[in-house]
């Protein structure tokens, strides 16, 4: 994939009140002076499936293939794209022990948005004051406050 794409800087973040429970995503993607803020919540999920949710609506909203820098508080997220996908999918969406792979619904649709990019995944700490994450934490949290 060639990196002449226009570049966007996408951050991304889930929240969930309880674990299970109510949750929602956040993302917030900007490209030079252009941004956008999404949003969305379910009743009943779990942070990991928000986060997940995240960087999927994100990706989906960009219109053409992109050169994507993105950035998630979520370790689950970030390692599981960079070190575990490859092997979930040759074990046909399974975990190393064969044991059934949780989200593999969620892995799926992320692997498919992510083949048309070239992204860079890094990972922030939450709630250490970086301005994108904050940004995409408060809107993770309105969705989930949008589905009460």
């Amino acid at each position: 994939m060639t990196t002449n794409n226009p570049t966007v800087i996408v951050y991304t973040d889930g929240a969930c009140k309880g674990n299970p429970g109510l949750g929602g995503w956040g993302a917030f993607l900007k490209y030079g002076e252009h941004e956008k803020f999404l949003k969305g919540g379910e009743k009943f999920t779990t942070n990991n499936r928000m986060e997940l949710n995240a960087v999927i609506e994100a990706l989906k909203a960009l219109k053409f293939a992109c050169t994507i820098n993105l950035y998630t508080d979520s370790k689950y997220v970030q390692k599981g794209v960079t070190e575990w996908l490859a092997g979930w999918k040759r074990n046909g969406w399974r975990k190393a022990d064969r044991s059934p792979l949780l989200n593999a619904d969620l892995w799926q649709a992320l692997d498919q948005e992510i083949q048309q990019h070239t992204i860079h995944w890094h990972w922030v700490k939450g709630h250490s004051g970086d301005p994108g994450n904050e940004i995409a934490d408060r809107l993770a949290n309105e969705g989930a406050s949008s589905v009460i």
